[in-house]
């Protein structure tokens, strides 16, 4: 840029009610989370027709099994009886029907009801009318995405940024290797906002900051993608310096041996949950170079995110400046949050 060129403008920030106000999280739950595509799991979860993993995404419990075509479907893990779950565990293989725990009724598992287990002779109840609340679900290279809500675009559309990213990137002999999971003590926006921009790295990963050129960190916002570019200081970094992250909470870390899908879902408005799923050649053991170092970087992470939450709950902050230079995605997110929550009392 040169001296005579007009400089960027420092947007606002989001004000820090966004962060505590506990009316806010039953809006976004609906406006954001059920019509937006979140990350499910792996194909190779599914491994035979029969087996199902059951979830739940941002409060709507789910289910997603291989029928016995191989076809991947998703439902409400809700019984059309009384709400009963079909199942409790997070996986396992059914015997062609799923079968709610409660009162023991039984679905194909195309959804259809097939038996209401003695239920006696009813001249007003049509079993066909009362088939599995569907689940909208799609596969993208081995991961599979659901929707439980309506007019969100084609996968394929959402991630196609990503996907010209990538270019020939082979995720086909990927396998679940380890899931793990955390629970914070944030908003779910404090979290997110600070995966999208690597301006706090040195000053909170010592370890990563060393590893990466984080001069050269680059963040580019493409539709509702961001992607992060941080060239690895060594050939045999843990990190190839690639981070992506997809609208609404899920980002896609990529290693030298795999990746990592880090799913950041809210637990009502104060908490949050980090899954993690990596992804290894073959399911084979996570190496340790790249656990130690995704522990380092998390357990850093969620401390610097729990301060943050303390402080905007204090009342003293109300809003801040955003940098042009290094939180682009940041304001695109809290953008995207605005436009799908308004009118939100005070938004």
């Amino acid at each position: 840029m040169s001296a005579d060129s007009p400089k960027p403008h420092a947007p606002v920030t989001a004000p820090a009610r966004w962060y505590s106000d506990p009316e806010r999280w039953p809006l976004e739950k609906q406006a954001i989370f059920a019509a937006n595509w979140q990350f499910l799991g792996h194909e190779s979860d599914l491994p035979v027709p029969g087996a199902w993993r059951a979830d739940v995404l941002a409060g709507f419990p789910v289910i997603v099994v291989r029928d016995m075509a191989g076809e991947i479907r998703a439902f409400h893990n809700v019984c059309r009886h009384r709400a009963g779950p079909l199942n409790v565990e997070e996986t396992g293989v059914c015997d062609g029907y799923l079968t709610c725990r409660y009162h023991g009724w039984k679905y194909a598992l195309d959804g259809r009801l097939r038996l209401a287990r003695d239920f006696g002779p009813a001249a007003d109840f049509d079993p066909r009318e009362f088939g599995l609340f569907p689940v909208r679900v799609a596969t993208w290279r081995g991961l599979i995405f659901a929707c439980v809500g309506e007019g969100a675009p084609d996968l394929e559309v959402l991630l196609k940024p990503l996907d010209t990213r990538l270019r020939d990137a082979d995720w086909s002999g990927l396998k679940v290797g380890l899931r793990r999971a955390h629970t914070l003590n944030c908003n779910w926006k404090t979290y997110v906002e600070n995966y999208l921009e690597g301006y706090h790295v040195p000053d909170v990963h010592p370890g990563l900051n060393a590893e990466i050129r984080a001069e050269e960190y680059r963040v580019t916002v493409d539709g509702h993608v961001v992607l992060h570019d941080a060239p690895p200081r060594s050939p045999d970094a843990v990190y190839d310096g690639l981070w992506a992250w997809l609208w609404p909470n899920i980002g896609v870390n990529v290693y030298n041996e795999g990746l990592m899908i880090e799913r950041m879902t809210p637990l009502g408005h104060a908490q949050t949950r980090l899954d993690y799923i990596y992804l290894t050649p073959g399911g084979v053991p996570v190496p340790n170079a790249t656990l130690t170092m995704s522990d380092q970087v998390t357990a850093e992470d969620i401390w610097i995110a729990e301060r943050v939450q303390q402080n905007l709950d204090a009342g003293v902050y109300q809003t801040g400046r955003l940098s042009p230079k290094h939180e682009i995605a940041v304001a695109a997110f809290q953008g995207w949050v605005a436009s799908c929550t308004s009118p939100c009392p005070e938004a």
